[in-house]
């Protein structure tokens, strides 16, 4: 895929984001993910030299998803993987509906 054809995914994510260049869910933005994960923003890591690494890189920064509905990051998308993997998705849609439908009964409230 040619650098335009990235571009056009790229600029096309953003408007449907009303120009948000953040995770649609976590709100992180692709130098926070990489951050997350021990990179720079070039893709070296934080930590190389600590932990021993040689000829450890980032080779492919693609760490947010432009090609959904909203922008995903890497991050987000592991933990989808994950609660898929333990088949916890009908929990994800029962805490998500809570979430929506009985939020004041989630939350504690104030000492009177």
């Amino acid at each position: 895929m040619g650098i335009d054809d990235r571009f056009h995914e790229y600029f096309g994510a953003l408007d449907r984001s009303g120009g948000d260049d953040r995770c649609y869910l976590c709100r992180r933005t692709s130098a926070e993910v990489k951050l997350f994960f021990g990179f720079d923003e070039d893709g070296t890591p934080l930590d190389a030299d600590e932990l021993g690494l040689e000829d450890v890189a980032l080779e492919r920064q693609d760490v947010m998803s432009y090609l959904g509905m909203r922008p995903v990051c890497a991050v987000c998308q592991l933990n989808s993987d994950a609660i898929q993997a333990l088949e916890e998705g009908p929990i994800l849609e029962r805490v998500l509906r809570e979430m929506r439908e009985s939020r004041e009964r989630l939350w504690p409230r104030d000492p009177e």
